[in-house]
């Protein structure tokens, strides 16, 4: 797509560029300092919801307040939002059952636990055993063949089949989407179950503990919609017995041939069970100053300060889960160099446009932080040229800096190719779009030109060993500084950059920890899903332009509740469903759009 750079001159970009690059100056020792205190042990990994994380609120509003900054509202830097940031086990959680010649109450944390994520009911009925859960048509696989589960209560295995044969059609030892929980979750509830109970496959672990899941360490929706919980195999094993079969030769049948050997036990088999989840919901807060400039116009500069505190089931390190994640780069980095810009920036005399300098929380929840400032700006959205957002800057290596979103805005491009041949960088605008998994996108949505400096990935990403002895200070402030022009550029600019629909270039993700919905595993859908609380079912932040979505007719603020027959409460389900198609397939898909359902067919197609 070509790009019109018309009202962007890159004559005048770069004309103040010189006026701008030649004074400007970050002290690298003074951008380490603030990423050492936000990184530190004492700020235990910046959790949404934790105190650790106000604290370093308070950090940098103080900042702000240094430096002469505005509150944007009244005399407090801080917005105010709910977060539901766990849950925490209810009084009321039972488990017991009822066989012919047995009965027993399971004691809760020794030989029961729910999961966080299921659901709150009480259930009761007969059992049926359906293997590892798993309905996996690329592997010819389903679980659930020649059993009805309707109504019932199904007993599945942990992991999947074959997991120790490297040749598996499986995955072998590095496993599945189809062995995570949420997964078992959401396949159980589309067939119909009312209830998971999950057990250790023992034969695949000889010598292992039957441990249970920690509360509260399992990835997953804030609700999946069904109870979810876990005992130990070895008070289940009788049940099989009871029922004339062996678990530990079900196990070895099923990685011999592939074959499901799923079950419905005896009626005289009972459960009775009352899974009690109480969310904690938590308020947390963005923190927001202003630099006013001549005009009611100005630039937005962005990045989240939380991390993942003590990891937990966000760790990709998940032997080390409980422990501190410091997240120095993740996103101490962009925070620290949040603060440096503004102090720079509040040194300088009015200029044309303002400059609104923004920390969200609760991004590595699902950008929430952005995404409630968007729907509840303190300043008006139509007013905002441009938001820059800086997430993980501090690890720049071969001089390498990602800059996302460079075709959201007419003339962005032309004025970052005058800025940068300055810095000596290898820069890679590959990611045109606007959209990803950080707060840029939130603003994308909302049709405001983005860019997205990210110095890239690395094996510390999430994990307690993202410390702040490996920031490369010098290197994040060169990035730094071409932030500055940049946002001095778009201030200073005769015309504002008008808001362009980039059509994806690259294949977009799937799921949870990526903001747009529709590909990953499976084919291309094309919306961006809207990660903020309160909604039964998936809502739409946008919908991609000339996407299978968008033809169909679909637009922001729609709420998926149905794909392809099956019910969507939750990204998790609507990930799953999508991921069990291919491209060329048409599903109808329905949406709850101003009170009433509208339906379509999407034919979805390749990613591109």
């Amino acid at each position: 797509m070509k790009i019109s750079h018309r009202g962007l001159r890159p004559t005048l970009f770069l004309a103040a560029w010189i006026a701008f690059g030649a004074t400007a100056s970050i002290d690298p020792n003074v951008y380490l300092g603030e990423i050492k205190f936000l990184a530190s042990q004492e700020m235990r990994g910046r959790a949404t919801g934790s105190p650790e994380l106000e604290k370093a609120a308070d950090f940098i509003a103080g900042k702000f307040r240094e430096f002469g900054l505005q509150p944007v509202v009244g005399t407090s830097y801080l917005q105010a939002f709910p977060v539901t940031t766990s849950g925490k086990l209810g009084p009321a959680n039972r488990f017991s059952f009822a066989a012919p010649d047995r009965a027993m109450s399971v004691p809760l944390a020794a030989d029961f636990m729910p999961f966080s994520f299921s659901a709150s009911a009480h259930v009761t009925g007969g059992v049926v055993f359906a293997g590892y859960g798993i309905t996996a048509p690329e592997y010819h696989y389903d679980d659930y063949e020649g059993v009805d589960v309707k109504g019932r209560i199904v007993l599945l295995l942990r992991h999947e089949p074959q997991e120790n044969d490297d040749h598996s059609v499986f995955a072998g030892r590095s496993l599945t989407k189809h062995a995570q929980f949420a997964a078992k979750a959401t396949n159980a509830k589309m067939h119909g179950a009312a209830a998971v109970i999950l057990i250790n496959d023992i034969a695949a672990h000889p010598g292992d503990p039957d441990d249970l899941q920690k509360f509260g360490n399992v990835e997953g929706p804030s609700e999946s919609g069904i109870p979810f919980l876990q005992v130990k195999e070895q008070l289940i094993d009788p049940w099989f017995k009871d029922a004339g079969k062996s678990l530990q030769e079900i196990e070895a049948g099923i990685d011999k041939d592939l074959k499901p050997e799923s079950f419905a036990f005896p009626s005289t088999l009972r459960v009775d069970a009352t899974v009690d989840i109480q969310r904690v919901v938590k308020t947390v807060h963005n923190v927001a100053a202003y630099l006013p400039g001549q005009t009611s116009e100005y630039v937005v500069i962005g990045a989240h300060y939380d991390h993942l505190g003590l990891g937990e089931q966000y760790s990709m390190a998940p032997d080390q889960a409980g422990t501190i994640h410091p997240g120095a780069d993740d996103n101490a980095s962009g925070t620290a160099g949040v603060i440096e810009l503004a102090r720079w920036f509040s040194k300088e005399p009015k200029q044309k446009r303002g400059i609104l300098f923004l920390s969200f929380a609760g991004e590595e929840m699902g950008l929430l932080g952005s995404e409630w400032y968007v729907e509840h700006p303190e300043k008006p959205l139509a007013n905002a040229v441009a938001m820059i957002n800086l997430d993980m800057i501090g690890r720049v290596r071969n001089a390498k800096v990602y800059i996302g979103g460079v075709e959201t805005g007419t003339g962005m491009r032309a004025m970052l190719d005058g800025i940068t041949p300055k810095y000596q960088m290898n820069l890679d605008y590959s990611d045109t779009s606007g959209y990803g998994s950080s707060d840029h996108t939130s603003f994308t949505t909302k049709q405001v030109p983005v860019l997205f400096f990210f110095s890239g990935l690395h094996s510390d990403y999430h994990k307690p060993s993202d410390t702040w002895d490996k920031i490369d200070a010098p290197g994040a402030v060169k990035v730094l500084q071409v932030v500055a022009d940049a946002a001095a550029s778009l201030r200073d600019a005769p015309s504002r950059p008008q808001f362009v629909r980039v059509a994806p270039s690259h294949g977009e993700g799937a799921g949870p920890l990526s903001s747009s919905s529709g590909s990953g595993y499976g084919p291309y859908f094309g919306s961006i899903p809207d990660f903020g609380e309160g909604t039964n079912g998936v809502k739409f932040a946008d919908v991609r332009e000339g996407s299978p979505a968008s033809k169909a007719g679909f637009k922001a603020g729609d709420v998926m509740v149905e794909f392809d027959g099956k019910p969507i409460q939750n990204l998790y389900d609507f990930t799953y469903a999508l991921q069990a198609k291919k491209p060329g397939d048409e599903v109808l898909v329905k949406v709850q759009r101003n009170g009433a359902t509208v339906e379509a067919k999407v034919l979805l197609t390749k990613r591109q």
